[in-house]
């Protein structure tokens, strides 16, 4: 059987952000996110396959940003308060470092106030496609430059630019960070 996140519906109102740092600091054991308009998901977590890729795709950026000390790398666990107010944890982001740098030492240190410029969102198997270009579309209304939505299951890959048609590849495929992630190449196989 697959489990799909639980959603509870509750206004912005009902949970100040405050009082949602606290319910995720308050239960570690939970990976927490909330929607633009209040809807509080509870993510299931991943099996070894996709703990498996996810960590390979957070490996490969951070490779990249060590070697071009452009900015800052986030793994899932990093929930960010988007602008659209949306609470949000893609599976691997990156933040250019002056704009992350511009934050104050307490924004980085709880939920940062910013959108990434980059996302990776990574299809497991307890994933709607559906809910997963939802979040994706999100992003970007949030000021997210480029993202992959990663769909091992179709085998195909999904980027989301700002003001620009969804392009959909076929994998095996190798991807660029464009002007966002310059010189960042990412090579991705079949899945099995």
């Amino acid at each position: 059987m697959i489990a799909s996140p639980l959603k509870l519906n509750i206004n912005h109102t009902d949970l100040t952000d405050e009082q949602f740092y606290s319910l995720c600091q308050n239960n570690p054991e939970l990976n927490f996110e909330r929607t633009p308009q209040g809807v509080l998901i509870i993510m299931p977590p991943v099996g070894g396959d996709s703990g498996n890729r996810e960590s390979e795709l957070i490996c490969d950026l951070g490779i990249w940003n060590r070697q071009t000390n452009l900015g800052f790398t986030f793994s899932s666990s990093t929930v960010f308060k988007l602008p659209n107010g949306g609470n949000r944890s893609p599976d691997a982001s990156w933040i250019e470092g002056s704009r992350w740098l511009a934050l104050t030492p307490n924004q980085r240190k709880k939920f940062p106030p910013i959108a990434p410029d980059f996302v990776i969102e990574l299809r497991s198997a307890t994933d709607d496609l559906i809910s997963l270009q939802g979040k994706m579309k999100e992003y970007l209304e949030a000021g997210v430059k480029l993202g992959w939505l990663i769909n091992p299951q179709d085998q195909k890959v999904e980027i989301y630019r700002q003001e620009k048609a969804v392009e959909t590849v076929n994998l095996p495929a190798q991807l660029s960070g464009e002007n966002i992630l310059p010189g960042f190449r990412l090579k991705l196989p079949l899945y099995n």
